[in-house]
């Protein structure tokens, strides 16, 4: 007999429960860390599965974990809940229509997210249970991906100490290994303080923190030239210093975004940015305070969970959609630039195929891609912790995610297939590793090898998550 059947006949008992649970979510988007309410339902629906429930992991108040069995290794699946902002828009339809007007939406899909990896680990709970084995289950409900890094305070905090392998999965438009590729980041708010004045009578008087916000941002841009090309920097202003002209601003903040293709790239470029900034600063005469919100490391890859996730993804094979959603998935599509699905194709490593609006077959694991990369603190764990990340299609093929069209495929039928078929995958995984003592041995010897314990948290000891904060 073969087990796997077992885990994926529990997920498919529980998948309406899950189902249900992502629905809710996206019906309540909030932005990171301030996921009360979809924090309260993980939460609910973890206790409603038999898991012991902890709360405030990392003193974060909407972290959790929810634990089942006994002993034997610890398997983590990990889940998220946040959402965006500005990205309001009604399910089911091809055109921007917000529910309500600026307000938040699920543009990444994490209401899909931490469903489908909390129905993993529901599912191997219930395996281990019946087969009577020594092991333990964990789902790690992590707040704040989007700017927050809530897991690089989770991993700083020791929460992952005891994990032996984590799995986890993102929204996307291809049945996939999701590349081990990723962007370390920061963020860090430059707060510039001068001397107001009457910007007429008395303009000598002044000292303009705008102009050292404006000047910082010149700096910057004519650095992009002399910069890695894998390396990335956004900013936005958080603070102008008023709306009066008439009036030489005291006070000016800008937050900086700085990205690198790892972390000792990143803290070189770092040091560069702020010399910029005590350069502004001194050219304006005013004085620069600098602030870390949150930093992430780059994702380290794990071969041998690679390739156990790919062996359970080509088994199961992509979901199983039906016309009506490859219908609506067209009509999404239509809604795209020719670019965007070019770009997503580029991605996968596949030829384009005119007219595919749906993903139906498994990206090969070595598919040459050119994907577009982004962050994750997905990326601290995994240098702490041997990782594995699938992709699942939820989405036509181009869709780009931080979009209204993301949301208005939250809750279709097709995105509820890809949360219950990419929670068997994982599920499967996380079996493997119980029955196979030998797969977690060799993912831990490989991350010692690409790591030897080299990992050294983005964000400095003394900053606490920033638990009012709202995405930029």
């Amino acid at each position: 007999m073969d087990n796997r059947r077992t885990v994926w006949r529990a997920i498919d008992q529980a998948r309406d429960r899950f189902i249900a649970l992502s629905d809710r979510l996206w019906g309540m988007p909030e932005l990171c860390y301030l996921e009360k309410r979809s924090c309260e339902e993980h939460a609910r629906q973890l206790e409603t599965e038999g898991f012991r429930l902890r709360r405030n992991v990392a003193g974060i108040p909407t972290a959790l974990v929810g634990e089942a069995g006994q002993g034997g290794p610890v398997i983590a699946f990990l889940g998220e809940y946040d959402a965006l902002p500005g990205l309001s828009q009604e399910a089911g339809v091809t055109f921007p229509k917000s529910v309500e007007p600026g307000g938040n939406g699920h543009g990444c899909g994490h209401n899909l997210l931490g469903s489908a990896a909390m129905l993993a680990a529901t599912g191997v709970k219930e395996w281990l249970a019946e087969r009577g084995l020594p092991g333990r289950v964990r789902y790690y409900g992590c707040p704040a991906e989007e700017g927050g890094a809530a897991k690089a305070f989770m991993v700083r905090d020791g929460a992952f100490d005891d994990v032996d392998i984590a799995i986890t999965w993102h929204p996307d438009g291809f049945w996939e290994v999701m590349p081990p590729i990723s962007l370390a980041n920061t963020r860090i708010d430059f707060s510039f303080h001068g001397r107001a004045s009457h910007a007429s009578a008395a303009p000598e008087l002044g000292r303009s923190a705008l102009d050292a916000v404006e000047l910082m941002n010149v700096g910057v841009n004519y650095m992009r030239e002399h910069m890695p090309s894998d390396a990335r920097v956004h900013y936005a202003l958080l603070d102008t210093g008023g709306i009066a002209p008439n009036v030489v601003q005291a006070y000016a903040r800008v937050r900086y975004l700085i990205r690198a293709a790892d972390l000792p790239s990143l803290t070189e470029l770092i040091g560069r940015v702020r010399r910029i900034a005590e350069g502004a600063a001194l050219m304006t005469e005013t004085r620069v305070e600098v602030q870390v919100i949150s930093g992430v490391a780059n994702l380290v890859p794990c071969r041998v969970l690679e390739e156990a996730l790919q062996t359970a993804m080509e088994e199961l094979g992509p979901p199983p959609f039906d016309e009506a959603d490859r219908e609506f998935a067209a009509r999404i599509q239509a809604t795209l630039a020719p670019q965007d699905i070019a770009a997503a194709w580029r991605g996968a490593g596949a030829d384009v195929r005119k007219g595919l609006a749906l993903a139906d077959f498994t990206v090969p694991l070595d598919a040459v891609r050119r994907p577009l990369v982004g962050s994750t603190d997905v990326g601290d764990v995994s240098w702490v912790v041997p990782t594995v990340q699938a992709h699942a299609p939820n989405m036509a093929i181009g869709t780009q995610l931080h979009t209204w069209q993301v949301v208005a495929q939250g809750k279709a039928p097709a995105a509820h297939k890809a949360l219950v078929q990419v929670a068997k995958a994982m599920a499967a995984v996380g079996q493997r590793a119980f029955e196979d003592p030998d797969l977690i041995i060799h993912a831990k010897e490989e991350l010692f090898r690409r790591t030897k314990g080299a990992y050294v948290s983005p964000i400095p000891a003394d900053v606490g998550p920033p638990l009012t904060m709202s995405s930029t």
